[in-house]
């Protein structure tokens, strides 16, 4: 029986927990509830929590205040997508209450669970109940009822928590009718508690590898990397791998996706460039016959090249110093010439044509991501580093990146940040469109907010896996067009599920259809497109514009 914590066995938790929520991401990315190619919850929670774990383990011997702070710290600039904003906010309330000692009892963890979870609601505008809100706050009502007993045995508090947590998940389908029709428990709860597993594991004894890859000491003010631990994060992968596969075959956006995730999971510095019959491949890895024994399942292959790049690391170390004396001679950066300005915009796009039209725009910075990659709290921080001006606004273009946005928003004192809650590109472009210079910042802010009410979006993309979901039978494989609040068509044809999405986005006065296509729509196919629409609806101007964006053919807005 063991009734403290210390801060030496907290850090062991935390790191078991991250560990076992990284081992199970795929499976929870899985329970996600649309069946869209997307990096999912578990995905966002890992990124969130594996931010946190790499500062807590370049820690040496931390109390339990330096360890709080890396776990909070760590977490919150690392946090991605609102699953993982959600679990950021849980781990700095969590975090609070335990801080101030050097060993906590159950008390003290009850205590700490009930402020984390109060933290993690006010962070959320509209909580819904069905949620990893409704688990965290079942954990802590079980946390608060065994300490108000006299539970004193930390492993049996913890076990009974964890039960009660469980017994909440398994109640979600309940809470959210859309959670019951794709017959899955809530992603993000599901994740809390393999944090918590994990964590429960190794105070219960099991061996568990609490290795993190990439782990390197945080530093404060500027402070010269060891070379040493330089070299070995430079040599993680030792073979430069690249060569050209002549496809037997074609070589469609899943299978793209299928082969980059093989190699991600061999290496990294990957770069796959599908390109009509060939395809360029780029990656570091250890074992360069794997990549290519997979690589030989799509077609033959040429210009192969293989390079030791340990062989080569001295030279790499040489310019890389030589890079850094350049940097620190230049009296200051690109960002703190451009010369600074009362209002600055930061867009999240994804697809060089789109990036273009926000640049157009007069947007300042963007950040790559969106759906398929949820840019994280310190993506958003280092862009409004680099915006000089005194007001920002922050378009993030995606429901799942607003409260991170928001988040990076706290967290800047210097500058006056303004997150317009865009949900889509089409409402990030109409936002911008209607600021107007000579109004005043509360002004442009409610007029771009009201506008952007109007704006219907619809984009359509495929689905990855067998699911009900809004009355709709899917199959993997089929085109799914998706709207603002769910699934309006799918079926085997791309154009016509497309033209089915357009026809239920069509409600009310719209005068205004807006077509961005994709990566993998041909031009031809999109003027198609953009002629039936202007023939079907006679009363709208029809604009078509090259987006560029991967994994959604089209992007269509109605307005």
């Amino acid at each position: 029986m063991a009734n403290t914590i210390d801060a030496k066995m907290f850090a062991r938790m935390f790191l078991a927990g991250a560990k076992n929520l990284e081992a199970k991401k795929e499976w929870i990315n899985e329970l996600n509830v649309f069946p869209v190619p997307d990096g999912d919850t578990g995905t966002n929670m890992t990124l969130t929590i594996m931010s946190a774990a790499k500062e807590v383990s370049a820690l040496q011997n931390p109390d339990m205040a330096s360890l709080c702070k890396a776990i909070s710290s760590g977490s919150l600039r690392g946090a991605r997508g609102n699953s993982g904003v959600i679990l950021s906010q849980l781990f700095r309330g969590f975090t609070k209450g335990v801080r101030d000692y050097e060993e906590v009892n159950v008390g003290i963890i009850a205590d700490a669970f009930d402020k984390a979870v109060e933290t993690a609601y006010k962070a959320v505008m509209k909580p819904k109940e069905g949620t990893i809100l409704t688990v965290a706050k079942g954990g802590a009502k079980k946390a608060r009822e065994l300490a108000d007993n006299g539970e004193e045995d930390i492993g049996v508090f913890l076990g009974e928590v964890i039960k009660y947590a469980d017994e909440v998940l398994a109640r979600t389908p309940e809470m959210l009718p859309v959670l019951k029709q794709a017959g899955v428990v809530d992603s993000g709860g599901q994740g809390l508690m393999q944090v918590l597993k994990g964590a429960y594991d190794v105070y219960s004894g099991k061996e568990i590898d609490l290795t993190i890859a990439d782990a390197k000491p945080s530093s404060m003010g500027s402070v010269q990397m060891n070379k040493d631990a330089q070299a070995q994060a430079d040599i993680k992968f030792g073979y430069c791998t690249e060569f050209i596969i002549m496809l037997n075959r074609n070589f469609n956006i899943k299978q793209e996706m299928d082969f980059k995730a093989y190699l991600e999971s061999i290496g990294d510095s990957i770069v796959v460039v599908a390109d009509d019959d060939v395809v360029k491949v780029h990656v570091h890895t250890n074992d360069p016959g794997l990549a290519i024994q997979k690589a030989l399942k799509y077609g033959a292959l040429s210009n192969m090249k293989i390079d030791n790049m340990r062989l080569e690391h001295q030279e790499k170390l040489f310019k890389m110093s030589e890079k850094q004396k350049e940097e620190q001679q230049k009296p200051e950066t690109e960002e703190k010439k451009a010369p600074k300005k009362e209002v600055g915009f930061i867009a999240v796009s994804v697809g060089d044509g789109i990036n273009e039209i926000f640049k157009g725009l007069g947007v300042d910075y963007i950040i790559e991501g969106g759906q398929t990659m949820n840019p994280s709290t310190a993506d958003m921080l280092d862009a409004i580093e680099k915006v000089n001006a005194d007001t920002i606004y922050i378009l993030p273009n995606n429901k799942n990146i607003i409260l991170a946005a928001e988040q990076a928003a706290h967290m800047v004192e210097h500058k006056k940040i303004v997150v317009v809650p865009t949900k889509t590109v089409p409402q990030g472009i109409t936002a911008v469109i209607n600021y107007v210079p000579d109004l005043s910042v509360e002004e442009n802010t409610d007029t771009m907010i009201e506008e952007i009410k109007a704006v219907s979006t619809g984009q359509v993309t495929y689905a990855v896996r067998d699911t009900v979901i809004d009355d709709k039978e899917i199959r993997q494989g089929d085109y799914m067009g998706i709207g603002d609040s769910g699934i309006l068509s799918n079926g085997a044809e791309m154009s016509e599920v497309t033209l089915q999405m357009v026809e239920d986005m069509m409600s009310g006065d719209k005068e205004l259809i807006s077509i961005y296509y994709g990566a993998e729509v041909t031009e031809e196919a999109a003027e198609a497109l953009s002629g039936v629409l202007a023939e079907k609806y006679p009363k709208c101007d029809v604009e078509l514009q090259y987006g560029g964006q991967p994994i959604y053919y089209y992007i269509i807005s109605a307005e």
